[in-house]
């Protein structure tokens, strides 16, 4: 992954911190980028440059809590793979998946947040949407271990006031 550290410098996202650490499911050695935004615009835009780090197929777990930017940065990651414009993509808070299909991915962002069970998630058949040109995009996945140990990419939002958000991207 040389030079992927920096494709996203830019005024309104500053890299923090550049570290390695080990992942406690795999063994693996792990990246860890930091950024800061202080908008819903800038948000986005990370979003849009993130994009080209998510290659497909990837399975990408978004954390943060309700209101942290989850579907704000989803917009931005759609709009990278020209999936779908930013006003496209809303929350699939209550649909569970909505996709976007674009010339070099197809983007599956996922809501988790009413998904209590393995069965219920099981009647999902999100199975049937990872192929070679996909990208998941699981907010709430953490509440089931197999996507823990499944997911390529980790990006963890934490709201930091009304618009300043701490995004960390964890990746092989």
């Amino acid at each position: 992954m040389a030079g992927a550290v920096d494709f996203i410098l830019s005024p309104f996202s500053r890299l923090r911190n550049v570290i390695s650490v080990n992942s406690g499911y795999t063994g693996l050695a792990m990246q860890t980028r930091e950024f800061t935004t202080h908008s819903p615009e800038e948000t986005i835009a990370l979003g849009r440059n993130l994009a080209r780090l998510l290659t497909p197929p990837k399975l990408v777990l978004l954390r943060g809590e309700l209101g942290a930017g989850k579907t704000t940065l989803a917009k931005g990651i759609a709009e990278g793979f020209q999936a779908a414009s930013q006003d496209d993509v809303t929350s699939p808070t209550f649909t569970l998946v909505h996709e976007y299909r674009g010339p070099s991915a197809n983007v599956f962002h996922i809501d988790l947040y009413r998904v209590d069970t393995p069965h219920q998630l099981e009647t999902l058949g999100l199975d049937d949407l990872i192929g070679e040109n996909s990208v998941l995009l699981i907010e709430w996945g953490e509440k089931f271990a197999r996507f823990v140990r499944e997911r390529d990419v980790e990006i963890a939002l934490d709201r930091m006031g009304d618009n300043q958000r701490k995004i960390r991207v964890i990746s092989e």
